[in-house]
């Protein structure tokens, strides 16, 4: 923490010797890296706008994270702005630049505070940053008129405060009112105390399951060679080089080998199926009946 906030404080020094633009030299600045790609252009116009970068992180501490980290992200908005900046505009660079430097550090702040995806859309956004100053007024305007709100009255007034569902609102507080926890930590006090992770639903099939699969499996194989049985030796033959093979051949291709037409290879493999659908029928008819 000291090492984060010496750095932070270096950064913060070297970024206020920068040199402060005017606008006509901004201007020209801006226009050198869009029509020329001029890296020294760039350079300059970065260097002299970290210190609005570095400033507006600060505002972001209070969420967790490094200051350095949060620097770096807002240098990132930084860059994302002079690579999108049109001079053409009219507007002043830094005007341009606080959006970007922003929703960079504003990303950064939601991913890293959970490891469960915190929000994605802008109006999760909004009420992630600014549902507990929400929150806060709200509390005050009720306790100076002498009212009390429970949890769900809170809850709809933040909702229609910050134009979210009030579902979002309840994820949301969730999300804000504790840190992660790991699966793997105790359940209890006691060193061979159970592991949170073992109390979680088994995904994986039972062992009953993996056995009435195994037999399926078993008669099916069976059917189907008894099936193969019924067809003749042309008939096999196709079925298998149709069917059977991690590259199908085509019915081209067969009619080749056996001296056939196309068409005539097509009607013996139809042929074949039928065959096989008969006895794959029979053998389903059977277990039907031994079941009633």
């Amino acid at each position: 923490m000291a090492l984060d906030l010496q750095q932070s404080s270096s950064m913060s020094r070297k970024a206020m010797k920068a040199e402060l633009l005017d606008a006509e030299t901004e201007l020209r600045l801006a226009y050198a890296w869009r029509d020329q790609r001029d890296e020294e252009a760039l350079h300059r116009l970065i260097n002299a706008y970290m210190r609005l970068a570095i400033s507006m992180a600060s505002k972001f501490r209070r969420y967790g994270a490094p200051m350095n980290d949060l620097i770096q992200e807002a240098g990132l908005g930084l860059m994302k702005a002079a690579e999108k900046f049109d001079p053409d505009r009219g507007v002043r660079f830094s005007t341009y630049a606080v959006w970007w430097i922003k929703a960079s550090v504003q990303d950064y702040v939601m991913r890293n505070w959970s490891m469960v995806r915190t929000g994605s859309t802008s109006s999760q956004k909004s009420l992630f940053f600014n549902m507990r100053r929400v929150q806060a007024r709200l509390e005050r305007e009720a306790m100076a008129q002498g009212a009390e709100l429970d949890g769900h009255q809170l809850r709809e007034m933040i909702a229609q405060e910050v134009g979210v569902p009030l579902r979002d609102v309840e994820m949301m507080q969730g999300r804000l009112s504790g840190s992660d926890f790991s699966l793997n930590a105790t359940q209890s006090s006691e060193d061979e105390g159970r592991e949170w992770i073992d109390a979680l639903e088994d995904d994986a099939p039972r062992g009953d399951q993996l056995v009435e699969v195994d037999h399926d499996l078993a008669a099916l194989r069976k059917w189907l060679v008894a099936a193969m049985d019924k067809l003749n030796e042309r008939e096999r033959f196709i079925v298998r080089e149709r069917k059977l093979r991690d590259e199908p051949r085509t019915l081209e291709s067969l009619g080749e080998e056996l001296n056939l037409s196309k068409e005539r290879v097509r009607q013996l493999e139809a042929a074949a199926f039928q065959k096989m659908r008969k006895s794959l029928e029979a053998n389903a008819a059977e277990v039907v009946n031994l079941l009633v």
